[in-house]
């Protein structure tokens, strides 16, 4: 199983647990925090699950159906976590008005407690193993399952310390006015992974300085006399790359094909954790001019 799969397995088991310790003491004491938290759980496990389904179809092999296979179902998932992030945190922002308008009680205080020290801890254990998964693979979706547990940890600890301080001075508006701050360091946490997911489903080039890197391997080849129409886009872990080299026009298939191979060959070193992709179209003159006189027409 890869890495990816069992950090997705890892936290939709992480997240059962706390559904079931959030909700039953979150119903007992009748906290809005805790049952918000509850809820923020589910999603969790909602998300993982999907993630899960993502990262098993994503690895997929080209078929007859999905020629470039199904890379994008990771930006896709990323933009849906993202999406629920927010959704969630609106919920919770939503809770904590009414609170705020209708007051109420709350009991079970130190069971509370121990459930939300008890979700801080777990949670910091998870996002330490999702965030080593995330750098060591590259992975967008785990990247994104991390960042959603960072939040978690924030959220968390200010309940914690909502229903502490409640105990101790008995101001039931301590509640939701931080769950108010935390429904909106949420909605602020999915917005670059929203902006990131969008973008690599509208093919968005690499980074500058990626292409950079890729332009100085081509310029730097002596074999060839020039090169363009360069263009990079990529998906999930996997990263496309084509571009048009120009040969002398007495050089042979063979050589040619070989020089183009080195090329390759130099331009996936640039990303040695991802998959890349290169589709080198080779020209015996530079033809850039004419093709872009014939788009202009």
């Amino acid at each position: 199983m890869r890495l990816e799969k069992k950090a997705t397995v890892v936290s939709s088991s992480v997240a059962t647990v706390l559904i079931l310790l959030k909700l039953t003491v979150g119903i007992l004491s009748g906290s809005i925090a805790v049952l918000a938290s509850a809820i923020d759980s589910l999603l969790d496990l909602t998300v993982s699950l999907f993630n899960y389904f993502a990262l098993h179809n994503a690895e997929k092999h080209p078929d007859d159906k999905f020629h470039f296979g199904r890379a994008k179902l990771e930006p896709l998932a990323a933009v849906i976590e993202g999406t629920i992030i927010s959704l969630s945190a609106l919920f919770i922002l939503y809770e904590a008005i009414s609170k705020i308008v209708h007051p109420k009680a709350m009991q079970h205080m130190n069971e509370s407690i121990t459930v939300m020290v008890a979700s801080f801890i777990i949670t910091g254990f998870l996002v330490l193993f999702l965030s080593y998964v995330a750098k060591k693979t590259g992975n967008m979706v785990i990247k994104a399952d991390a960042l959603h547990y960072k939040t978690d940890i924030f959220s968390n600890g200010a309940v914690l310390f909502a229903l502490v301080a409640i105990q101790y001075t008995g101001e039931y508006l301590i509640d939701p006015i931080l769950g108010i701050a935390i429904a909106f360091y949420m909605i602020y946490s999915a917005i670059p992974i929203v902006k990131e997911g969008v973008l690599m489903l509208l093919d968005v080039a690499l980074p500058k300085e990626d292409i950079e890197k890729i332009e100085e391997i081509l310029k730097n080849e002596k074999e060839i006399t020039a090169y363009h129409y360069l263009q990079t886009r990529e998906a999930g872990s996997h990263i496309f790359i084509s571009y048009h080299l120009v040969f002398n026009v007495s050089i042979s298939l063979y050589d040619a094909h070989l020089i183009s191979d080195r090329i390759e060959a130099k331009i996936k070193g640039l990303f040695p954790d991802k998959k890349v992709h290169i589709l080198t179209h080779m020209d015996p003159y530079d033809d850039s001019d004419i093709n872009e006189e014939e788009e202009e027409w």
